[in-house]
């Protein structure tokens, strides 16, 4: 290998060329005995043969070097399970909860099917800021996003598919029957932290729901909630249900199939208002930019024996409609409210991302609008304590004169 290097260096590798450099021929150790490999006999003290010619073998004269630092690997010694703990004796469930438990049994007993429906929001989230707005200004109570949708699902039910509120009972004999109800009786079901980890489920029941005009259905839906979290409730306030409304998109669920209790004919699962999962992580300014709206999902779970899957779409069609203005929805909730100003109105999008011109234009009618606003603004100024005229949007004042719409308004 010396004699290689010596003669063209570059036709040794890298290492031997940095070993040979201060390499002096007097200066080579003596090679360690090593006992034969290919079966011939070998004196004690050779050294190995050469590589045979044509072979290019490897010279064992030099040994490699040892790297420094070398800390030998211990073995990781795997922890001792854990003591596992007896599961604690069983104990009796009372009270509401074991109410809950006999009604769950129960339920299983009527079979149901389920429609779902998606919603977009933004005309929800648009006018409930309106409302909030004038009612914070004025030392009000907010109405919330369960206000809105409950009070969309008694007007569907009352003005859309009025079979919804109907239930099965069976005779003495045990034979199918119908009993058709004139009043929505929706009963609320309502999640009760009880402190250390424990909760419990209460419905009470709000009775004549579709004699109230949004007001009405406020006023009663926040006296129900005061009773629950006063321990107030009596048992008549747990009777007479035909329908139910449950929200567990408070806690962030997107959609649920609740349990259809016996003697009623369909429960509402209201999701979370949110933008749907695979827009999560993006932009919300470009998400503004694309006129992407949160969305909020419906279902409907009926009793099938007296309820069809076509009812139950029309019924989840129906909100649908509410939540987007349809039949004076947002009007009426206004005119109750005594919120002095028109309701905003769903539009469909109008954005040209690519066209410099239309976003030019836009910017130019954004600023008109300001300036209307400054010289005019005073035409829809709150001076009729008395509610004696509706609410008129003046058209010089108005968004859509100018081309602009729900979605324009969190565009930068």
């Amino acid at each position: 290998m010396y004699e290689r290097y010596r003669d063209n260096p570059a036709a040794v590798s890298e290492q031997w060329r940095e070993f040979f450099s201060d390499y002096k021929p007097g200066d080579v150790p003596k090679a360690a005995p090593v006992a034969p490999t290919n079966g011939t006999g070998a004196s004690r003290g050779a050294t190995t043969a050469a590589p045979s010619s044509g072979t290019r073998g490897v010279d064992d004269t030099f040994p490699m070097r040892r790297p420094a630092n070398i800390v030998p690997t211990q073995e990781v010694v795997a922890p001792a399970p854990a003591a596992l703990t007896a599961p604690s004796e069983p104990e009796p469930i009372r009270g509401v909860g074991a109410a809950i438990a006999t009604n769950m049994e129960r339920s299983l007993a009527v079979p149901t099917a389920t429609s779902v429906r998606q919603i977009p929001a933004k005309l929800l989230e648009v006018n409930r800021r309106v409302i909030n707005g004038y009612r914070s200004r004025t030392g009000q109570t907010k109405v919330s996003f369960t206000h809105l949708i409950g009070y969309a699902v008694v007007r569907a039910i009352v003005d859309a598919v009025p079979n919804m509120k109907n239930v099965f009972v069976a005779d003495a004999d045990g034979k199918p029957q119908l009993q058709r109800h004139t009043n929505v009786n929706i009963g609320l079901a309502v999640d009760v932290d009880k402190g250390g980890g424990q909760r419990t489920l209460v419905v009470p029941v709000l009775k004549g729901a579709d004699t109230l005009d949004f007001l009405g259905f406020v006023n009663a839906y926040d006296d129900i909630i005061r009773k629950v979290r006063t321990n107030k409730l009596t048992v008549d306030d747990f009777q007479g249900a035909n329908v139910s409304l449950t929200n567990p998109g408070t806690i962030g669920t997107n959609q649920s199939v609740p349990r259809l209790m016996v003697g009623q004919g369909v429960i509402v699962g209201v999701g979370s208002i949110d933008y749907p999962a695979e827009f999560e992580g993006s932009d919300e300014r470009a998400l503004n930019q694309l006129g992407v709206s949160k969305v909020v999902t419906v279902t409907s779970t009926y009793d099938h024996r007296i309820i069809q899957g076509a009812e139950s779409g029309l019924f989840l069609k129906a909100i649908h409609d509410l939540l987007l203005g349809e039949h004076g929805f947002y009007e009426g909730i206004f005119r109750s409210l005594g919120v002095p100003y028109e309701a905003v109105k769903w539009r469909v999008d109008s954005n040209d991302l690519e066209g410099a011109d239309l976003q030019a234009h836009k910017q130019m009618q954004v600023a008109t609008l300001i300036r209307v606003h400054r010289v005019r603004g005073h035409l829809i100024a709150d001076l009729d304590p008395l509610r004696w005229k509706a609410p008129r949007m003046p058209r010089e004042l108005d968004p859509l004169t100018y081309g602009l719409t729900i979605w324009d308004l969190d565009r930068e």
